[in-house]
Protein backbone atom coordinates (compact mmCIF):
# COMPACT_ATOMS: atom_id res chain seq x y z
CA UNK A 1 0.00 0.00 0.00
CA UNK A 2 1.38 3.39 -1.00
CA UNK A 3 1.79 5.99 1.76
CA UNK A 4 1.44 9.67 0.87
CA UNK A 5 3.75 10.68 3.75
CA UNK A 6 6.01 7.64 3.59
CA UNK A 7 9.73 7.35 3.02
CA UNK A 8 11.17 8.61 -0.25
CA UNK A 9 14.12 7.49 -2.34
CA UNK A 10 16.71 9.65 -0.53
CA UNK A 11 15.60 8.33 2.87
CA UNK A 12 15.69 4.78 1.54
CA UNK A 13 19.24 5.18 0.24
CA UNK A 14 20.30 6.67 3.57
CA UNK A 15 18.64 3.87 5.51
CA UNK A 16 20.36 1.14 3.49
CA UNK A 17 23.76 2.84 3.33
CA UNK A 18 23.74 3.60 7.07
CA UNK A 19 23.10 -0.07 7.79
CA UNK A 20 26.00 -1.13 5.59
CA UNK A 21 28.80 1.24 6.61
CA UNK A 22 30.38 0.48 9.97
CA UNK A 23 33.76 -0.33 11.48
CA UNK A 24 34.41 -3.26 9.13
CA UNK A 25 35.67 -1.14 6.25
CA UNK A 26 38.14 0.56 8.60
CA UNK A 27 39.86 -2.65 9.75
CA UNK A 28 39.44 -5.46 7.20
CA UNK A 29 42.28 -4.35 4.92
CA UNK A 30 44.71 -4.50 7.84
CA UNK A 31 44.07 -8.20 8.38
CA UNK A 32 43.97 -9.00 4.66
CA UNK A 33 47.38 -7.38 4.12
CA UNK A 34 49.08 -10.30 5.87
CA UNK A 35 48.16 -12.60 2.97
CA UNK A 36 47.12 -10.31 0.07
CA UNK A 37 48.82 -7.52 -1.85
CA UNK A 38 47.39 -4.04 -2.56
CA UNK A 39 45.77 -4.93 -5.89
CA UNK A 40 44.30 -8.13 -4.46
CA UNK A 41 42.78 -6.21 -1.54
CA UNK A 42 41.09 -3.76 -3.91
CA UNK A 43 39.87 -6.66 -6.06
CA UNK A 44 38.47 -8.30 -2.93
CA UNK A 45 36.34 -5.23 -2.17
CA UNK A 46 35.19 -5.06 -5.79
CA UNK A 47 34.14 -8.72 -5.78
CA UNK A 48 32.40 -8.26 -2.43
CA UNK A 49 30.49 -5.34 -3.91
CA UNK A 50 29.44 -7.40 -6.92
CA UNK A 51 28.13 -10.14 -4.61
CA UNK A 52 26.16 -7.57 -2.62
CA UNK A 53 24.82 -6.16 -5.89
CA UNK A 54 23.51 -9.56 -7.00
CA UNK A 55 21.69 -9.85 -3.68
CA UNK A 56 20.31 -6.31 -3.95
CA UNK A 57 19.07 -6.95 -7.49
CA UNK A 58 17.36 -10.18 -6.43
CA UNK A 59 15.73 -8.42 -3.47
CA UNK A 60 14.67 -5.58 -5.77
CA UNK A 61 12.61 -8.12 -7.72
CA UNK A 62 11.20 -9.53 -4.47
CA UNK A 63 10.20 -6.03 -3.35
CA UNK A 64 8.46 -5.41 -6.67
CA UNK A 65 6.65 -8.74 -6.37
CA UNK A 66 5.67 -8.33 -2.69
CA UNK A 67 5.75 -4.61 -1.72
CA UNK A 68 5.07 -5.21 1.98
CA UNK A 69 7.15 -4.90 5.14
CA UNK A 70 8.83 -7.94 6.63
CA UNK A 71 11.86 -8.80 4.48
CA UNK A 72 12.72 -12.51 4.55
CA UNK A 73 9.79 -13.21 6.88
CA UNK A 74 7.34 -12.01 4.26
CA UNK A 75 9.15 -13.38 1.19
CA UNK A 76 9.69 -16.88 2.57
CA UNK A 77 6.18 -17.07 4.03
CA UNK A 78 4.54 -16.10 0.74
CA UNK A 79 6.86 -17.87 -1.71
CA UNK A 80 8.13 -21.00 0.09
CA UNK A 81 6.26 -21.90 3.28
CA UNK A 82 5.03 -20.04 6.40
CA UNK A 83 7.33 -22.14 8.59
CA UNK A 84 10.35 -20.83 6.64
CA UNK A 85 9.13 -17.27 7.10
CA UNK A 86 8.61 -17.93 10.78
CA UNK A 87 12.21 -19.11 11.12
CA UNK A 88 13.51 -16.04 9.27
CA UNK A 89 11.38 -13.72 11.40
CA UNK A 90 12.81 -15.02 14.66
CA UNK A 91 16.31 -14.93 13.22
CA UNK A 92 15.71 -11.28 12.32
CA UNK A 93 14.46 -10.47 15.81
CA UNK A 94 17.51 -11.72 17.70
CA UNK A 95 20.32 -11.94 15.15
CA UNK A 96 19.33 -9.67 12.27
CA UNK A 97 18.63 -6.49 14.23
CA UNK A 98 18.96 -6.75 18.02
CA UNK A 99 22.48 -8.21 17.85
CA UNK A 100 23.77 -5.56 15.38
CA UNK A 101 22.28 -2.79 17.54
CA UNK A 102 24.08 -4.24 20.56
CA UNK A 103 27.30 -4.50 18.55
CA UNK A 104 26.98 -0.84 17.48
CA UNK A 105 26.49 0.13 21.12
CA UNK A 106 29.58 -1.85 22.19
CA UNK A 107 31.71 -0.22 19.47
CA UNK A 108 30.46 3.23 20.43
CA UNK A 109 31.44 2.45 24.03
CA UNK A 110 34.97 1.44 23.01
CA UNK A 111 35.70 4.40 20.75
CA UNK A 112 34.06 7.01 22.99
CA UNK A 113 36.49 5.87 25.68
CA UNK A 114 39.36 7.16 23.50
CA UNK A 115 37.88 10.66 23.78
CA UNK A 116 37.08 10.79 27.49
CA UNK A 117 37.03 8.42 30.54
CA UNK A 118 33.48 7.10 30.89
CA UNK A 119 31.70 4.42 32.95
CA UNK A 120 31.45 0.98 31.36
CA UNK A 121 28.57 0.74 28.84
CA UNK A 122 27.47 4.32 29.56
CA UNK A 123 27.65 5.37 25.91
CA UNK A 124 26.22 2.08 24.62
CA UNK A 125 23.20 2.23 26.93
CA UNK A 126 22.64 5.89 26.05
CA UNK A 127 22.87 5.06 22.34
CA UNK A 128 20.24 2.32 22.56
CA UNK A 129 17.96 4.55 24.65
CA UNK A 130 18.31 7.45 22.20
CA UNK A 131 17.58 5.51 19.01
CA UNK A 132 14.66 3.77 20.75
CA UNK A 133 13.13 7.09 21.82
CA UNK A 134 13.54 8.64 18.38
CA UNK A 135 12.12 5.62 16.55
CA UNK A 136 9.13 5.31 18.87
CA UNK A 137 8.27 9.01 19.09
CA UNK A 138 6.99 9.56 15.55
CA UNK A 139 7.73 8.41 12.04
CA UNK A 140 8.45 11.96 10.91
CA UNK A 141 11.01 12.55 13.68
CA UNK A 142 12.54 9.11 13.09
CA UNK A 143 12.85 9.79 9.34
CA UNK A 144 14.39 13.24 9.89
CA UNK A 145 16.88 11.89 12.43
CA UNK A 146 17.89 8.97 10.22
CA UNK A 147 18.38 11.23 7.20
CA UNK A 148 20.52 13.65 9.23
CA UNK A 149 22.70 10.90 10.70
CA UNK A 150 23.20 9.29 7.30
CA UNK A 151 24.26 12.62 5.79
CA UNK A 152 26.68 13.32 8.66
CA UNK A 153 28.21 9.83 8.44
CA UNK A 154 28.90 10.11 4.74
CA UNK A 155 30.14 13.69 5.00
CA UNK A 156 32.78 12.55 7.50
CA UNK A 157 33.69 9.50 5.41
CA UNK A 158 34.13 11.67 2.33
CA UNK A 159 36.20 14.03 4.46
CA UNK A 160 38.52 11.13 5.33
CA UNK A 161 38.88 10.31 1.63
CA UNK A 162 39.65 13.97 0.92
CA UNK A 163 42.40 14.00 3.56
CA UNK A 164 43.94 10.92 1.96
CA UNK A 165 43.70 12.41 -1.53
CA UNK A 166 45.15 15.81 -0.56
CA UNK A 167 47.84 14.84 1.95
CA UNK A 168 48.46 11.19 1.17
CA UNK A 169 50.35 9.21 -1.45
CA UNK A 170 49.06 8.90 -5.00
CA UNK A 171 51.56 6.37 -6.39
CA UNK A 172 50.74 2.69 -6.72
CA UNK A 173 51.96 0.95 -3.51
CA UNK A 174 54.88 -1.44 -3.77
CA UNK A 175 54.61 -3.29 -0.43
CA UNK A 176 54.08 -7.05 -0.43
CA UNK A 177 52.09 -9.29 1.93
CA UNK A 178 53.93 -11.11 4.70
CA UNK A 179 52.93 -14.53 3.32
CA UNK A 180 54.95 -15.64 0.31
CA UNK A 181 52.77 -15.97 -2.78
CA UNK A 182 53.06 -18.41 -5.69
CA UNK A 183 50.43 -17.47 -8.26
CA UNK A 184 47.09 -16.02 -7.20
CA UNK A 185 46.32 -16.87 -3.51
CA UNK A 186 42.76 -18.08 -4.15
CA UNK A 187 42.16 -19.76 -0.78
CA UNK A 188 43.37 -16.71 1.18
CA UNK A 189 41.39 -14.41 -1.11
CA UNK A 190 38.17 -16.34 -0.51
CA UNK A 191 38.76 -16.55 3.24
CA UNK A 192 39.18 -12.77 3.49
CA UNK A 193 36.15 -12.28 1.26
CA UNK A 194 33.96 -13.66 4.06
CA UNK A 195 34.82 -10.64 6.22
CA UNK A 196 34.29 -8.24 3.32
CA UNK A 197 30.84 -9.74 2.79
CA UNK A 198 30.06 -8.96 6.43
CA UNK A 199 31.10 -5.32 5.83
CA UNK A 200 28.64 -5.17 2.91
CA UNK A 201 25.74 -6.66 4.88
CA UNK A 202 22.71 -4.41 5.25
CA UNK A 203 22.06 -3.92 1.53
CA UNK A 204 18.54 -5.33 2.01
CA UNK A 205 17.46 -3.10 4.93
CA UNK A 206 14.81 -1.18 2.98
CA UNK A 207 12.93 -4.43 2.28
CA UNK A 208 12.07 -4.85 5.97
CA UNK A 209 10.14 -1.57 6.06
CA UNK A 210 8.84 -1.65 2.47
CA UNK A 211 5.29 -0.82 3.52
CA UNK A 212 6.45 2.52 4.95
CA UNK A 213 7.66 3.86 1.58
CA UNK A 214 5.87 5.96 -0.97
CA UNK A 215 5.37 3.80 -4.06
CA UNK A 216 7.26 0.80 -2.54
CA UNK A 217 7.33 -1.20 -5.79
CA UNK A 218 9.49 1.51 -7.33
CA UNK A 219 11.25 3.16 -4.39
CA UNK A 220 12.45 0.14 -2.38
CA UNK A 221 14.25 -1.63 -5.28
CA UNK A 222 15.92 1.61 -6.40
CA UNK A 223 17.01 2.43 -2.83
CA UNK A 224 18.69 -0.96 -2.34
CA UNK A 225 20.49 -0.97 -5.69
CA UNK A 226 21.61 2.67 -5.63
CA UNK A 227 22.79 2.50 -2.02
CA UNK A 228 24.82 -0.64 -2.78
CA UNK A 229 26.50 1.09 -5.74
CA UNK A 230 27.27 4.15 -3.58
CA UNK A 231 28.74 2.10 -0.75
CA UNK A 232 30.80 -0.05 -3.13
CA UNK A 233 32.34 3.09 -4.67
CA UNK A 234 33.12 4.53 -1.23
CA UNK A 235 34.60 1.26 0.01
CA UNK A 236 36.93 1.06 -2.99
CA UNK A 237 38.14 4.64 -2.53
CA UNK A 238 38.61 4.23 1.24
CA UNK A 239 40.63 1.06 0.73
CA UNK A 240 42.77 2.79 -1.90
CA UNK A 241 43.66 5.37 0.75
CA UNK A 242 44.62 2.51 3.09
CA UNK A 243 46.80 0.50 0.71
CA UNK A 244 48.47 3.61 -0.73
CA UNK A 245 49.41 5.19 2.61
CA UNK A 246 50.21 2.32 4.99
CA UNK A 247 53.39 0.26 4.86
CA UNK A 248 53.63 -3.44 5.63
CA UNK A 249 55.56 -2.57 8.80
CA UNK A 250 52.71 -0.37 10.03
CA UNK A 251 50.14 -3.01 9.19
CA UNK A 252 52.13 -5.73 10.97
CA UNK A 253 52.53 -3.54 14.03
CA UNK A 254 48.81 -2.79 14.05
CA UNK A 255 47.89 -6.47 13.92
CA UNK A 256 50.41 -7.27 16.62
CA UNK A 257 48.89 -4.66 18.90
CA UNK A 258 45.51 -6.36 18.65
CA UNK A 259 44.11 -4.60 15.62
CA UNK A 260 40.81 -2.94 16.30
CA UNK A 261 40.85 -4.44 19.78
CA UNK A 262 43.20 -1.58 20.65
CA UNK A 263 40.43 0.84 19.55
CA UNK A 264 42.55 2.01 16.64
CA UNK A 265 41.34 1.57 13.08
CA UNK A 266 43.44 1.96 9.95
CA UNK A 267 41.74 5.32 9.54
CA UNK A 268 43.19 6.39 12.89
CA UNK A 269 46.69 5.44 11.75
CA UNK A 270 46.43 7.41 8.51
CA UNK A 271 44.94 10.63 9.86
CA UNK A 272 47.34 10.54 12.81
CA UNK A 273 50.25 10.39 10.37
CA UNK A 274 48.85 12.93 7.88
CA UNK A 275 47.26 15.61 10.09
CA UNK A 276 48.12 14.71 13.70
CA UNK A 277 46.31 13.74 16.95
CA UNK A 278 43.27 15.91 16.20
CA UNK A 279 42.57 13.76 13.16
CA UNK A 280 42.67 10.59 15.27
CA UNK A 281 40.14 12.10 17.68
CA UNK A 282 37.90 12.98 14.73
CA UNK A 283 38.12 9.36 13.58
CA UNK A 284 36.95 8.16 17.00
CA UNK A 285 34.06 10.62 16.82
CA UNK A 286 33.29 9.31 13.33
CA UNK A 287 33.11 5.73 14.59
CA UNK A 288 30.73 6.73 17.40
CA UNK A 289 28.54 8.69 14.95
CA UNK A 290 28.67 5.81 12.48
CA UNK A 291 27.51 3.36 15.14
CA UNK A 292 24.70 5.74 16.15
CA UNK A 293 23.60 6.02 12.53
CA UNK A 294 23.68 2.25 11.98
CA UNK A 295 21.84 1.53 15.24
CA UNK A 296 19.20 4.07 14.24
CA UNK A 297 18.73 2.38 10.85
CA UNK A 298 18.36 -1.06 12.45
CA UNK A 299 15.89 0.33 15.02
CA UNK A 300 13.81 1.98 12.30
CA UNK A 301 13.65 -1.07 10.01
CA UNK A 302 13.70 -4.14 12.26
CA UNK A 303 10.47 -3.64 14.24
CA UNK A 304 8.39 -3.73 11.05
CA UNK A 305 9.30 -7.43 10.75
CA UNK A 306 7.81 -8.17 14.17
CA UNK A 307 4.79 -5.99 13.37
CA UNK A 308 4.20 -8.12 10.26
CA UNK A 309 4.54 -11.29 12.36
CA UNK A 310 2.01 -9.94 14.87
CA UNK A 311 -0.49 -9.17 12.11
CA UNK A 312 -0.14 -12.78 10.97
CA UNK A 313 -0.76 -14.05 14.50
CA UNK A 314 2.69 -15.43 15.30
CA UNK A 315 3.38 -12.68 17.85
CA UNK A 316 0.89 -11.06 20.26
CA UNK A 317 -1.35 -8.47 18.62
CA UNK A 318 0.14 -5.59 20.64
CA UNK A 319 3.33 -5.81 18.57
CA UNK A 320 1.47 -5.00 15.33
CA UNK A 321 1.14 -1.30 16.14
CA UNK A 322 -1.28 1.10 14.50
CA UNK A 323 -1.38 2.03 10.83
CA UNK A 324 0.62 5.20 10.17
CA UNK A 325 2.40 5.08 13.57
CA UNK A 326 5.64 3.44 14.70
CA UNK A 327 5.18 -0.11 16.07
CA UNK A 328 6.18 1.01 19.57
CA UNK A 329 5.90 -2.36 21.31
CA UNK A 330 8.06 -3.99 18.62
CA UNK A 331 10.64 -1.21 18.92
CA UNK A 332 10.80 -1.67 22.69
CA UNK A 333 11.09 -5.47 22.30
CA UNK A 334 14.04 -5.21 19.91
CA UNK A 335 15.81 -2.59 22.05
CA UNK A 336 15.31 -4.65 25.21
CA UNK A 337 16.94 -7.68 23.56
CA UNK A 338 19.79 -5.47 22.29
CA UNK A 339 20.34 -4.08 25.79
CA UNK A 340 20.50 -7.58 27.30
CA UNK A 341 23.00 -8.67 24.64
CA UNK A 342 25.14 -5.57 25.26
CA UNK A 343 25.32 -6.22 29.00
CA UNK A 344 25.78 -9.99 28.93
CA UNK A 345 27.65 -11.05 25.79
CA UNK A 346 31.13 -11.06 24.39
CA UNK A 347 30.67 -10.12 20.76
CA UNK A 348 33.53 -12.06 19.15
CA UNK A 349 31.57 -15.32 19.09
CA UNK A 350 28.26 -13.61 18.36
CA UNK A 351 29.53 -11.71 15.32
CA UNK A 352 31.18 -14.85 13.89
CA UNK A 353 27.96 -16.85 14.01
CA UNK A 354 25.37 -14.20 13.16
CA UNK A 355 26.78 -13.94 9.65
CA UNK A 356 26.20 -17.65 8.96
CA UNK A 357 22.54 -17.50 9.99
CA UNK A 358 21.81 -14.31 8.05
CA UNK A 359 23.59 -15.65 4.96
CA UNK A 360 21.38 -18.73 5.19
CA UNK A 361 18.11 -16.74 5.34
CA UNK A 362 19.04 -14.32 2.54
CA UNK A 363 20.11 -17.26 0.36
CA UNK A 364 16.71 -18.86 0.96
CA UNK A 365 15.03 -15.61 -0.11
CA UNK A 366 17.03 -15.66 -3.36
CA UNK A 367 15.98 -19.28 -3.88
CA UNK A 368 12.35 -18.26 -3.25
CA UNK A 369 12.58 -15.76 -6.11
CA UNK A 370 13.78 -18.49 -8.49
CA UNK A 371 10.90 -20.71 -7.40
CA UNK A 372 8.44 -17.83 -7.91
CA UNK A 373 9.63 -17.45 -11.47
CA UNK A 374 9.27 -21.09 -12.49
CA UNK A 375 6.67 -22.45 -10.04
CA UNK A 376 4.82 -19.41 -8.65
CA UNK A 377 2.37 -19.84 -5.74
CA UNK A 378 -1.23 -18.80 -6.27
CA UNK A 379 -1.59 -15.05 -6.67
CA UNK A 380 2.04 -14.48 -7.70
CA UNK A 381 2.86 -13.39 -11.25
CA UNK A 382 6.10 -15.22 -11.85
CA UNK A 383 6.26 -14.16 -15.50
CA UNK A 384 6.81 -10.55 -14.42
CA UNK A 385 10.20 -11.37 -12.85
CA UNK A 386 12.99 -10.10 -15.13
CA UNK A 387 15.62 -12.61 -16.33
CA UNK A 388 18.42 -10.44 -14.86
CA UNK A 389 16.76 -10.72 -11.45
CA UNK A 390 16.60 -14.52 -11.73
CA UNK A 391 20.24 -14.67 -12.82
CA UNK A 392 21.21 -12.43 -9.88
CA UNK A 393 19.28 -14.64 -7.47
CA UNK A 394 20.98 -17.78 -8.78
CA UNK A 395 24.40 -16.12 -8.54
CA UNK A 396 23.75 -14.86 -5.01
CA UNK A 397 22.45 -18.26 -3.87
CA UNK A 398 25.50 -20.02 -5.32
CA UNK A 399 27.93 -17.60 -3.69
CA UNK A 400 26.08 -17.82 -0.37
CA UNK A 401 26.15 -21.62 -0.51
CA UNK A 402 29.89 -21.51 -1.09
CA UNK A 403 30.30 -19.08 1.84
CA UNK A 404 28.44 -21.44 4.16
CA UNK A 405 30.49 -24.38 2.91
CA UNK A 406 33.71 -22.44 3.57
CA UNK A 407 32.46 -21.52 7.04
CA UNK A 408 31.67 -25.16 7.80
CA UNK A 409 35.06 -26.30 6.52
CA UNK A 410 36.86 -23.79 8.74
CA UNK A 411 34.72 -24.22 11.85
CA UNK A 412 31.83 -26.72 11.65
CA UNK A 413 30.36 -25.56 14.97
CA UNK A 414 29.20 -22.35 13.31
CA UNK A 415 26.55 -24.32 11.40
CA UNK A 416 25.11 -25.42 14.74
CA UNK A 417 23.62 -21.94 14.99
CA UNK A 418 21.65 -22.55 11.80
CA UNK A 419 20.56 -25.94 13.11
CA UNK A 420 19.48 -24.47 16.45
CA UNK A 421 17.50 -21.69 14.75
CA UNK A 422 15.76 -24.21 12.48
CA UNK A 423 14.92 -26.57 15.36
CA UNK A 424 13.73 -23.87 17.75
CA UNK A 425 11.59 -22.17 15.11
CA UNK A 426 10.03 -25.49 14.00
CA UNK A 427 9.02 -26.30 17.58
CA UNK A 428 7.68 -22.80 18.19
CA UNK A 429 5.83 -22.82 14.85
CA UNK A 430 4.05 -26.01 15.79
CA UNK A 431 2.91 -24.55 19.13
CA UNK A 432 1.58 -21.30 17.61
CA UNK A 433 -0.63 -23.02 14.99
CA UNK A 434 -3.90 -21.97 16.60
CA UNK A 435 -2.96 -18.29 16.77
CA UNK A 436 -1.72 -17.87 13.22
CA UNK A 437 -3.94 -15.94 10.87
CA UNK A 438 -5.35 -18.16 8.08
CA UNK A 439 -3.53 -17.69 4.81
Amino acid sequence: MERANGLGLASGIGLVASSMVGVGVLVSAGWAASVLGPGQILLMWLVGGVIAMTGARAYAALAELIPRSGGEYRYLSDLLHPSMGYMAGWASLVLGFAAPVAFCAAMADAYAATLAPLPTHAVGIALIALVTLLAARSQRLSRWTQDTLAFAKFALLIGFVAVGAIYGASEWPTWRPEKEQVGFPLSDFLAQLLYVAFAYSGWNTAAYAAGEFRDPRRTVPRAMVLATVLVMALYLVVNWVFVANLTQEELSSWRGAGGDGSRTTLGHLIVLELIGPLGASVMSAFVVLSMLSSASAFTVAGPFVYAAMARDGVLPERFAGRDGAPPTASILLQSAIALVLLLTHSFDLLVENVGAVLTFTTALAALALVRARFAPPRGIDGASIAPIAVASAVAYFAMSAYTLWAVAAERPARLLWIGMVLLASAVAYAFTGRRRAPR
